[in-house]
């Protein structure tokens, strides 16, 4: 069927050239023409303003620490919360490769106009003079900010979801070389978004604070335009999914029903639910979802009675009778719930270098010669370039090596994945604890302590071990988050499924904004003291804030253990197979 010349009837791809499929490699190197070079376009956009974001906010807008703070949580985490949106539309209506390019769009119109507030001096507050207070933005420099984060969250919205969804649709599940390769497209999709973002925070930034911010956000700019552009040339390489309808829509139904038939009593065998393979076409291609044990009161949506098919039609009442295969698709979704808000604190804990990490970078000794010193918003380069340097050890050393004791084509599941990211994590903030103590210890030995403005004769690269630790455990745990969203969704709910990896990402967002907020206003004392103070980080107790982040990360693992140990992984009978020989499981904890 996909090896055939023409239109594929099921993917709605136009193909003219003969064979679709040539083999693992040139799949990749099709996947990369399509779409990665379009989300290293955005990130470098995103990225390249998000790092040195708060330096924006408080240098240029003057606005104070914990607002800016929080107002870079709230930007991430509305940005992370979008994509569901975005995947709702891809999946119902537009299907992925439209819903990236509208929303690229977008995106660019919101860098374009970020940019221009750069350019244009009455759209940003005087620059500050000597021995004066200075002057935060007005409400209408600030609505020019929120408007145009606004337009880049909602572009963000539709490319996050649908990008890396849209990549691996390019692989072939019904074809075994193709589907055990998916894995991989994963890491390196990973190191691809990795890549741009060490440039963004390099290159990007240094231009940011030595040259101006008008060049600093006009070149990300241009970079998301030639994406655009290129994305678009490359349409006649790709492989569609049309969509399917609302899968929102579908999962309703299903609870409809169930709660409809809910006096109804349980069927004996479960084979005597209700199955339709011609109703299920569009959102079975890859395979059939079969029926597991957990949550049987939803197994009542699948009992067939007299009332569920209207008179003269051969298909039931969606909103009184479903299939055995949407039933487990709901399922497939409240199953996943529970590891998805697992990695909530990771990423609160991930945002904390944006913020206060920054911010403690920005008093310390940055200089590399007499004339050159790191750029504050730049340390994130420890963290980018140790996940790089991690996916390239894990898919060439630790999966081969795995591999051969687990037996495992992938080296080990996702769940344990997961798992090793947790509980690095859970170092990288109890190391940051510690190297604030180390930094304070410096500035009071130096009479700085009431000196905010004033360098502490402290290497920054005291902050490399936490910035590290972090790099490492996103390489293992966001890829290992990733990979289960994609593998465990049903096929028809793909871009849902990714956009609740960007969710996750925005709770944590979210929760860094409530937890920040809550201790700011909870440890202020009536002498002024306070654990994160607005003006000045050496009166402070970040360690405490960092140690309160690392107890809440152990209390998660434990957590997230618990939830790996008795999740139950998503059977399904691969299309064109028998049932014995088709049934997949997955990879096991």
């Amino acid at each position: 069927m996909l090896g055939t010349k023409g239109r594929d009837p099921v993917r709605g791809n136009s193909w003219k050239g003969g064979t679709l499929f040539r083999g693992v490699r040139w799949e990749a190197k099709r996947i990369w023409k399509s779409d990665l070079a379009n989300e290293v376009g955005e990130k470098l956009a995103v990225v390249g303003f998000q790092t040195n974001m708060i330096s924006y906010l408080t240098q240029q807008l003057h606005m104070p620490m914990t607002k800016a703070a929080n107002t870079l949580t709230n930007f991430g985490g509305t940005a992370s919360l979008t994509p569901l949106l975005g995947a709702f539309v891809a999946d119902s209506f537009t299907g992925r490769f439209w819903t990236i390019t509208i929303a690229s769009i977008i995106y660019q119109i919101g860098m374009v106009s970020l940019t221009a507030a750069a350019v244009l001096p009455k759209l940003r507050p005087p620059p500050c003079k000597n021995g004066e207070i200075c002057q935060e933005a007005d409400s209408g420099q600030l609505a020019v900010l929120y408007i145009s984060l606004l337009l880049t969250a909602i572009g963000s919205g539709g490319i996050r979801p649908c990008v890396v969804a849209f990549g691996a649709d390019q692989f072939d599940e019904t074809d075994e070389k193709q589907k055990t390769s998916t894995w991989k497209f994963f890491n390196w999709y990973y190191f691809c978004m990795g890549a741009s973002m060490l440039v963004a925070v390099t290159v990007i930034v240094y231009i940011q604070d030595n040259i101006g911010w008008g060049w600093g956000l006009g070149v990300p700019s241009i970079a998301m335009a030639v994406s655009i552009i290129g994305f678009l040339i490359g349409y006649p390489l790709y492989r569609n999914m049309d969509p399917a309808g609302s899968p929102f829509t579908r999962l309703v139904q299903v609870c409809v029903a169930a709660y409809k038939k809910r006096k109804l009593p349980m069927v004996a065998d479960p084979k005597l639910l209700y199955e339709n393979e011609e109703l299920d076409a569009s959102i079975s291609v890859s395979g059939k979802l079969l029926h597991t044990k957990q949550m049987k009161f939803l197994d009542k949506a699948a009992i067939v009675t007299k009332e569920d098919f209207p008179k003269g039609q051969l298909n039931p009442d969606l909103w009184r009778l479903n299939t055995v295969h949407r039933v487990e698709e709901l399922k497939s979704v409240i199953r996943m719930g529970p590891i998805w808000a697992s990695g909530i604190l990771l990423i609160l804990a991930y945002a904390q270098q944006n913020t206060f990490s920054l911010q403690q970078a920005k008093t310390m000794n940055r200089s590399l010669t007499k004339s050159f010193q790191i750029p504050a918003g730049s340390m994130t380069v420890f963290t980018l370039s140790s996940m790089l340097t991690t996916i390239v050890f894990y898919d060439r050393i630790f999966v081969p090596i795995t591999r051969k004791i687990t037996g495992v084509e992938r080296g080990i599941s996702f769940l344990t994945r997961m798992a090793i990211g947790f509980s690095i994590s859970v170092f990288a903030t109890l190391v940051a604890g510690f190297v604030e103590i180390k930094r304070k210890k410096a500035a009071f030995d130096h009479g700085l302590t009431y000196k905010p403005h004033e360098t502490i004769p402290i290497s920054v690269f005291w902050l490399v071990p936490q910035y590290s630790l972090h790099g490492m455990a996103e390489a293992f745990m966001s890829i290992g988050h990733l990979e289960f969203f994609y593998d465990q969704a049903p096929e028809s709910m793909r871009s849902t499924a990714t956009a609740l990896f960007w969710m996750a990402i925005a709770a944590g967002n979210y929760g860094s904004t409530l937890l920040v907020t809550m201790v700011h206003q909870l440890s202020a004392g009536q002498d002024g003291s306070n654990w994160l103070p607005d003006d000045n980080l050496n009166k402070g107790k970040l360690e405490y804030f960092y140690w309160l982040i690392t107890l809440l990360q152990v209390l998660n693992l434990v957590y997230y253990l618990f939830c790996a140990k008795f999740y139950t992984l998503k059977p399904i009978q691969v299309a064109n197979k028998d049932k014995v020989d088709g049934v997949e499981l997955g990879p096991n904890v």
